[in-house]
């Protein structure tokens, strides 16, 4: 079975992320730069792309394309906390996750595309969440390979899903400009043209290897090959999950303190469920607060002792719930995560002093079986006594 990748891209997230911050900026001319004429712009509103206004292009130029246009110096910050919202909803649907930067990323969606009665109906469901619990639109590329499915979200922005299929390629990618190329920068395009290599088709049937290898090197076989469609990559995955999370938006903003506190025991039950078949526990724990204009109230607290049961997840959410609710404010969504987690081996050491299930019971019998032998009556009790003391 061939697989299915996702290639998820904010649109114009600085820009986006703006409008999040400040309403009014909806519907203009708008770019993040830096504060001086010398600066270049970070990202451009699609009001101001109209204008011919682009990434990179310096500010001096772009505000002589648009007399109106709105220069936002930016929120970092923020940009990076919109960020983690963002991969967070996607590492719900798999963990095969490969961020590309800090507003779009890969993912290996086979086994999960598979539940859903028609294909398409997982990437409505990713980008609808994506808009409505952080506020931002994106693309997302379907594809059986990772630059078919960047190649893909490409195709339609903002709000687009767009399926690119190896057999498509004739029809769909080569006839676009061979600047639209993923892996063919600026600095290449002058000898595209020497070569009168004008769209992707023609480079995709190019015969002259020989010349192809003078400008792209040890690298001109793999780029062929993905102008024919075809990419052997596979997702790199950051070694050690940071934080592991949960989230429910709600059928209709809620107000109501008694189901929102139903809903945090709901999340820490679930939180629970994946935190234990990952064997981790963790001292930092997070609550999202989303109201119904999207403003977010991210608050954390620090446990002395690592934690994942359920009950102690809960007590944690409602303490940061009752203080960081603004009373009678409808809420959109809750989102409640682990992070600071201590190692595998620790929180396995940790689960053999409290089983709950009876195998965990049972490898711990045999344990202090074999303990008891190694160790003598006395020196075993010493040590059960010291252990009890730490738990």
């Amino acid at each position: 079975m061939s697989r299915i990748y996702f290639h998820i891209d904010l649109n114009a997230f600085f820009a986006n992320a703006e409008i999040l911050l400040d309403p009014s900026l909806k519907g203009k001319p708008l770019i993040v730069a830096g504060a001086t004429r010398r600066s270049v712009v970070s990202t451009a509103s699609y009001e101001a792309r109209a204008f011919g206004i682009h990434s990179a292009m310096p500010v001096s130029e772009a505000q002589k394309l648009c007399r109106d246009l709105i220069i936002v110096s930016g929120h970092y910050a923020y940009y990076e906390e919109l960020s983690s919202q963002f991969m967070n909803i996607v590492s719900e649907y798999t963990d095969q996750i490969e961020v590309a930067s800090i507003d779009e990323c890969y993912a290996d969606v086979t086994d999960k595309i598979i539940h859903y009665a028609k294909p398409l109906d997982l990437a409505w469901e990713i980008q609808k969440r994506i808009l409505t619990e952080v506020g931002l639109p994106c693309s997302i590329g379907v594809g059986p390979n990772m630059f078919l499915a960047k190649m893909a979200s490409d195709m339609k922005k903002p709000m687009g899903i767009t399926v690119l299929r190896i057999r498509d390629v004739p029809e769909k990618m080569w006839p676009l400009p061979i600047g639209d190329m993923r892996g063919v920068g600026a600095k290449t395009l002058p000898f595209m043209e020497e070569l009168n290599i004008k769209t992707i088709g023609d480079l995709a049937n190019y015969k002259n290897l020989n010349e192809l290898r003078d400008v792209f090197g040890r690298n001109t076989e793999e780029i062929i090959a993905r102008a024919n469609g075809h990419d052997d990559r596979v997702i790199e995955m950051e070694t050690g999950s940071k934080s592991m999370g949960v989230s429910e938006t709600m059928l209709e903003d809620v107000t109501d303190y008694e189901e929102l506190r139903g809903m945090l025991r709901m999340l820490a039950r679930k939180l629970s469920s994946r935190l234990k078949e990952e064997h981790k526990l963790g001292s930092r724990i997070t609550l999202r607060i989303c109201y119904y204009d999207f403003r977010n109230a991210d608050r954390s607290l620090h446990k002395e002792q690592p934690i994942y049961k359920p009950d102690d997840l809960f007590l944690a959410a409602i303490t940061l719930f009752d203080a960081n609710w603004d009373e009678g404010e409808a809420v959109r969504l809750l989102g409640l995560s682990v992070s600071e987690f201590m190692s595998e081996d620790a929180a396995k050491q940790m689960n053999l002093f409290s089983p709950e299930t009876e195998d965990e019971k049972e490898e711990i019998r045999e344990v202090l079986s074999d303990l008891n032998r190694l160790l003598g009556t006395k020196a075993f009790v010493r040590a059960s006594t010291l252990l009890k003391g730490t738990k």
